[in-house]
């Protein structure tokens, strides 16, 4: 039978172990408690930051609203500029503001100027060459600027025209924008315009007076709404194209791009006369004078 070993006590931790022990768990749980502390405090910076508002934004003022002003096709230079003076006044009622545009000076720039570039280098009132179209402009846009843009928007559409017939007939651009204006003056329905420009083309062929009143008009500055009085109508203006053959010396209005193609581009007819008819808006074309008079007397014009 075996004989176990005594069994000894077992002695206690020394005091130095148990102070050491303690001074381990004292650094243990300040380093934990250290280090939550700073998760929390972290993760409350961070929300911090992300529910802080944004910077403020710089942003750029509106631009201002551009006012307009419409030029119809066929108006005179003296008509552009009343238009400046109405548009003006219906800025400072309706908008309070006050344009740097002025019809005196829109007159003045376009009375004697270079005309465009393909005219000869000449110099003269600029009718016929300042476009008709819908312009916007600002409060500082000067009457200078607006007269730019019509001549540029002129350019940019002449540049559409093949002038190669009316060359082909010894016409220079500067009688084909006179014939243009003419057209658009006469001509109420578009498709007309070519018919028109035919009848101009066949009377300068045969070197018949043109007959066209609406020069005649505008020479002696008459407006549409007066009849045309005798002596009027034998008067020695250059623009009389009733007792003068020829072309009138300048274009009589502003015409636009469809005009400007029918002067270039007129109807092969016969045609030499026209009259309006009951409607005030189509013509009756003919060859034949007799058929030109008995249709003016069925449509009121005398007999």
């Amino acid at each position: 039978m075996a004989i176990n070993p005594p069994v000894r006590p077992r002695r206690g931790p020394s005091r130095t172990r148990i102070w050491l022990r303690r001074i381990v768990a004292t650094v243990v749980v300040v380093a934990f408690l250290g280090g939550g502390f700073g998760i929390v405090y972290a993760a409350t910076q961070g929300g911090d930051e992300e529910a802080a508002p944004p910077p403020p934004t710089t942003t750029a003022a509106p631009r201002p609203k551009p006012l307009r002003i419409i030029f119809p096709e066929g108006f005179t230079i003296e008509q552009m500029a009343s238009r400046i003076t109405v548009v003006n006044r219906i800025a400072r009622k309706k908008r309070h503001i006050r344009p740097r545009l002025k019809a005196a000076k829109y007159l003045n720039l376009t009375r004697n100027a270079p005309f465009p570039k393909g005219f000869g280098g000449k110099r003269g009132k600029l009718e016929g060459f300042m476009f008709p179209a819908t312009y916007e402009f600002l409060k500082r846009t000067t009457t200078k600027q607006l007269v730019a843009d019509q001549l540029d928007a002129f350019s940019d559409n002449w540049k559409k025209v093949d002038l190669a017939y009316a060359k082909s007939k010894h016409l220079t651009p500067y009688e084909v924008l006179i014939i243009a204006s003419m057209v658009e003056k006469e001509a109420v329905v578009p498709s007309e315009r070519p018919l028109v420009a035919s009848v101009v083309y066949n009377r300068l062929k045969q070197g018949m007076p043109l007959g066209i009143d609406a020069t005649i008009r505008y020479g002696l500055d008459v407006p549409g709404t007066e009849a045309l009085r005798e002596s009027q109508l034998n008067s020695d203006s250059p623009y009389n194209t009733r007792n003068r053959t020829g072309l009138p010396p300048t274009p009589i209005a502003n015409p636009g791009l469809a005009s400007m193609q029918a002067a270039a581009h007129p109807k092969k007819t016969d045609y030499l006369f026209f009259v309006r008819k009951p409607d005030k808006k189509h013509h009756y074309f003919t060859a034949s004078e007799s058929e030109f008079y008995a249709k003016a007397c069925e449509y009121g014009f005398g007999c």
